[in-house]
């Protein structure tokens, strides 16, 4: 399965636990039951159709959308869409899985909350480098948050859930100053997710495991790239991590996601959110009004901080001053991910249980998002490892470490080890 146009089926797709769900649609632990990718764990995201036809239009293209564009994806920081299954109900996608969780749940396994700096810079440089590379591509991500980065089974990033992805006119190669050109990248770097190299910039920097026991300066000039670039008019993003042009409603382009990156170091570094407030009003507010508190000596990654969060667009920092600064010194952009070793790398203990039939999957997608239906038959146990600090939404039975299904039907899986969309 090397590309997004195999098409899955039941018959060759084992589905062995749910992962967690969102406003749209479920996502699924599954693999291959057959061939040469018998040992490859798939995450398959999957909707109901009958539910997306209920909202807009809109929902549907996002649907198409973000198939489309994982297609296009030719980067090892980026998931790979490994095949699509439709059936009478179900529409749905596969990319790979990550074994790893999410940055978010990483950093409160943390004794601190924080990270340390050096697993600070490995991440950043990652997600500039996937930042840079989606809007090469004319991709502006619109959803940046711990949550939505999730970590390989090499320890290396994957950034996924497209869903509120924007597609503008791309950049222009004027702007990538000083880096070789994505396609490069990518041709150099797409094999190696399962041969990534140990190396000397990033060491293993105290960064604890995730494992089941675990409780839970100056203002730059202004530029004209605004001036060059698409933008785009949606009011889209997760509260504490939206950009103020998002916010005022004025236009936005690929400065968002840089802003997004900043509240996201801030988080790293501090444990918490520059902006939140006790409400949405508040937060839009601060983000709006208020200065980040970056209390500490003035250092570097705190004067990186400061100005991705820069609240004019034009005279936020961009990709090329973001390489060039002082808190990357000493990074050679071109082969940093051949060399770069991660500060956590997760164990590979997935256990392969039983699997789940169509007719169980699409009774459980039923019950779900037609929760009132009274005709619904109860779904049988959905089989999965109990993770700390998720038992608002689940009732475990204590024999069979299993979860009814029935009961993540109200809302949105709060979970951050679940894989969101």
């Amino acid at each position: 399965m090397d590309n997004g146009s195999n098409t899955l089926d039941f018959c060759n797709l084992k589905v062995v636990s749910a992962l967690g769900r969102g406003a749209k649609g479920l996502v699924f632990l599954a693999k291959i039951n057959e061939g040469q990718n018998e040992k490859q764990w798939l995450a398959l995201k999957v909707v109901s159709k009958a539910f997306v036809r209920m909202r807009n239009s809109s929902h549907c293209k996002r649907v198409s959308f973000e198939q489309q564009i994982l297609r296009r994806f030719n980067h090892p920081l980026l998931p790979r869409l490994r095949g699509v299954l439709e059936t009478e109900e179900l529409l749905g996608f596969a990319i790979d899985y990550c074994h790893g969780g999410n940055l978010h749940s990483l950093r409160r396994k943390q004794s601190e909350k924080t990270f340390p700096i050096d697993a600070i810079r490995f991440y950043a440089v990652e997600l500039v480098l996937v930042l840079d590379y989606l809007h090469s591509i004319g991709v502006v991500y619109r959803d940046l948050k711990p949550e939505n980065i999730l970590i390989q089974e090499t320890g290396h990033i994957m950034l996924v859930d497209f869903d509120l992805s924007k597609k503008l006119n791309p950049k222009s190669p004027q702007l990538l100053s000083g880096i070789s050109s994505p396609s490069s990248d990518s041709a150099l770097l797409v094999d190696r997710r399962k041969r990534l190299l140990p190396g000397c910039y990033c060491c293993h920097s105290g960064i604890m495991p995730l494992d089941s026991d675990s409780q839970l300066g100056t203002n730059s000039p202004a530029r004209s790239e605004s001036d060059s670039v698409e933008k785009s008019n949606s009011f889209v993003g997760t509260e504490d991590y939206v950009a103020p042009e998002i916010i005022t409603g004025e236009g936005h382009n690929f400065g968002v996601d840089w802003w997004s990156l900043g509240v996201v170091l801030y988080e790293m570094s501090y444990g918490t959110t520059p902006f939140k407030g006790v409400n949405r009003k508040e937060t839009f507010q601060r983000i709006l009004m208020k200065q980040p508190d970056l209390s500490g000596e003035n250092t570097p990654l705190r004067d990186l901080i400061k100005k991705l969060l820069e609240k004019h667009p034009d005279r936020r920092i961009e990709v090329h001053e973001i390489k060039c600064h002082d808190f990357f010194k000493g990074v050679n952009w071109n082969s940093v991910l051949q060399i770069a070793r991660p500060p956590y790398i997760p164990q590979n203990d997935i256990e392969d249980k039983a699997g789940f039939s169509r007719k169980d999957v699409e009774s459980f997608v039923r019950k779900i998002f037609f929760k009132n239906d009274n005709k619904e038959e109860k779904p049988k146990e959905v089989e999965k490892k109990k993770i700390d600090g998720a038992n608002q939404n689940k009732v475990y039975n204590k024999n069979q470490n299993t979860v009814w299904v029935d009961k993540l039907t109200d809302n949105p899986t709060q979970n951050e080890d679940f894989l969101m969309f």
